[in-house]
């Protein structure tokens, strides 16, 4: 296979081997709290990382020099003298990746698709959190089922994450029927938020495509004990509506032509999916959810870079 034949096929489906040498790309940039003043992570508007969390260790008397704001007051007005609760930083934490691979996924106009996109995504994430010591999970899911990887720590670990990834990454083909996509992100969204626990962060790789006010529910709760990213994949060609005077698209069982020269015609789609987009970050941004979006064009390790690291 010669090399422009083994790139274009790499732009279609990911490969172990391209999530592999991604371990060596995975610099630049990271999701612990301390951020660079420029980062999409630090500012005004979105919500600040709560690290590694805190366990209790003890309760003991006051010294000169503690923090007043461990002081546990129900103990020290019970007993007469000031107590503090004394709590460590947990040494690791829990990372979830939540990994898009629908149909809605399998679909590039130039560059990469964007389901080879959120896998390069992943990896790249994968390998960052898994450098700092924090233990790495993932659910990967498609339109029809649900896969879920135990956060772990250690390469072995991450070797067989992406390999599940991998696995589901090359199930897509184009024709495939498309069921609801409000259906599948929610199923996956619900399964999250059943093993995500207290004080995990979650990265959610996807398009967005089949969020509605119903699943942003469940969202919501998982925020209430977690942080959240939300890293929005997207294709330029879904932003801008290509004119062409014959048209056809499929939905995998059922097809349409159309002419898209028609001003009218390409208003509406760039409203709808404008309108969709806007409220799926709107959303995000009412919630303390950090936005990231992230294009099929560009390395995505240095989309990363210039989202999260120094510029």
């Amino acid at each position: 296979m010669s090399t422009e034949t083994r790139q274009s096929s790499s732009n279609i489906y990911v490969s172990m081997e391209q999530l592999r040498k991604l371990q060596f790309f995975a610099k630049g940039f990271s999701f612990l709290p301390k951020q660079p003043v420029n980062s999409i992570l630090s500012g005004k508007n979105v919500s600040k990382l709560r690290g590694r969390g805190l366990n209790f260790e003890e309760l003991r008397h006051y010294r000169p020099g503690d923090d007043i704001r461990s002081m546990d007051w129900k103990v020290t007005r019970r007993t007469g003298k000031p107590h503090i609760k004394v709590y460590t930083e947990e040494r690791e934490r829990n990372v979830y990746l939540f990994i898009d691979q629908r149909s809605s996924m399998f679909f590039g106009s130039v560059g990469k698709t964007k389901s080879v996109i959120a896998a390069e995504l992943a990896a790249l994430s994968a390998w960052q959190i898994s450098s700092i010591g924090d233990r790495v999970g993932a659910i990967i899911f498609n339109d029809n089922e649900v896969s879920y990887v135990p956060a772990k720590r250690g390469v072995a670990h991450i070797i067989s994450l992406l390999s599940a990834l991998e696995k589901k990454n090359k199930q897509l083909k184009s024709g495939q029927p498309l069921v609801s996509s409000q259906q599948s992100f929610e199923q996956a969204l619900i399964k999250l938020s059943q093993i995500c626990g207290h004080n995990a962060l979650v990265i959610m790789i996807s398009d967005g495509y089949g969020w509605n006010a119903n699943n942003g529910s469940v969202i919501k709760k998982i925020r209430q004990h977690n942080e959240l990213i939300s890293c929005y994949v997207f294709d330029q060609l879904e932003q801008k509506f290509p004119t062409m005077s014959q048209m056809v698209v499929s939905d995998g069982q059922q097809q349409i032509q159309f002419s898209s020269s028609d001003a009218a015609v390409r208003k509406k789609y760039q409203e709808s999916l404008q309108q969709l987009v806007s409220a799926y970050e709107y959303f995000s941004q009412k919630h303390g959810i950090p936005f990231i979006p992230i294009n099929t064009v560009e390395p995505v390790n240095m989309q990363l870079r210039n989202a999260l690291g120094k510029r």
